[in-house]
C-alpha cells in the first residue's frame, strides 16, 4: 500500500506548494482512489504535476466530507476524469460523477477496502491488511475514538492518516504502529512526542508505504 499526499498546509518536498486543505492518493489492491481533493482544483493538480501523478488514472474518488478544503477539486477532478465518487450520506450529488454512491454505515466498497460510514457527516477510509486495518481521516471530526471504534469491527488499527483538528486524548492512540496527523491537527508537536517512534510527518510529497504481510 501507498499513500502520496498531495494537499496539505505544509509542504515535504519542495517545489510543490501548500494550502489550507486535504487529498492524498491511496493505492492499494491495485486501484488508486483519491481520498478528498482539497480547496483548489488548480493548485490540487499543479501538486500531482510536480508529484507525476496522472488524473486520468485515478479510478475513483472518495470524500470525506463536504468542507470546502476537501471538496474544493472535486469538479475539476470530474471534469478530467468522471469516476465513481464516495461520499457520506448526507452530501449532495456531485452532478460530473460517473455514478455516485451513498455510504450511511460501515460498508466494505471492495475487497478489504471499507467506509466507517457516516459519522457526525464525515466518513473515514479504512484499508485491511494482514497485521490490521490503516485508516486515513479528512478532520476526524467524529472523534477519533469513534472511529478507532469502528474500524475494530474490521479487524486490529495499525495506523492513522490524516487531519485530527483538536484531538488530545492521546491515551487512544496507543498500540498505533503509524501516526501521520496532517492538515487541521493542532498537536502534533504533542503526538510526536509521546508517539517518537510511530510519527511519520506530513506534507504535501509525503509518500508512506505500508506492507500489506
Amino acid at each position: 500500500m501507498k499513500i502520496t499526499i498531495i494537499y496539505d498546509t505544509e509542504v515535504y518536498t519542495k517545489g510543490l506548494k501548500a494550502d489550507w486543505g486535504f487529498s492524498c492518493l491511496v493505492e492499494a489492491y491495485n486501484r488508486k482512489i483519491l481520498f478528498d481533493t482539497g480547496a483548489s482544483g488548480s493548485l490540487l493538480l499543479e501538486n500531482m504535476d510536480g508529484l507525476g501523478i496522472d488524473p486520468a488514472e485515478i479510478d475513483e474518488i472518495f470524500i470525506s466530507h463536504p468542507h470546502f478544503d476537501h471538496t474544493g477539486g472535486l469538479t475539476t477532478l470530474l471534469r478530467i476524469k468522471p469516476v465513481k465518487v464516495y461520499v457520506p450520506q448526507s452530501f449532495g450529488a456531485p452532478s460530473l460523477a460517473k455514478e455516485v454512491i451513498r455510504i450511511k454505515n460501515l460498508q466494505e466498497i471492495h475487497e478489504n477496502v471499507f467506509s466507517t460510514g457516516e459519522l457526525d457527516v464525515e466518513q473515514s477510509l479504512l484499508i485491511k491488511t494482514e497485521e490490521g486495518v490503516v485508516i486515513i481521516v479528512g478532520c476526524a471530526h467524529p472523534g477519533v475514538k469513534n472511529i478507532l471504534n469502528v474500524a475494530s469491527q474490521v479487524g486490529k488499527p495499525i495506523a492513522l492518516i490524516g487531519g485530527l483538528h483538536g484531538f488530545a486524548d492521546l491515551d487512544l492512540l496507543k498500540g498505533l504502529k503509524l501516526i501521520s496527523p496532517t492538515h487541521c491537527t493542532q498537536f502534533k508537536s504533542e503526538i510526536k512526542a509521546v508517539y517518537p517512534d510511530a510519527y511519520v510527518g506530513g506534507g504535501v510529497g509525503r509518500v508512506i508505504e505500508i506492507d500489506r504481510d
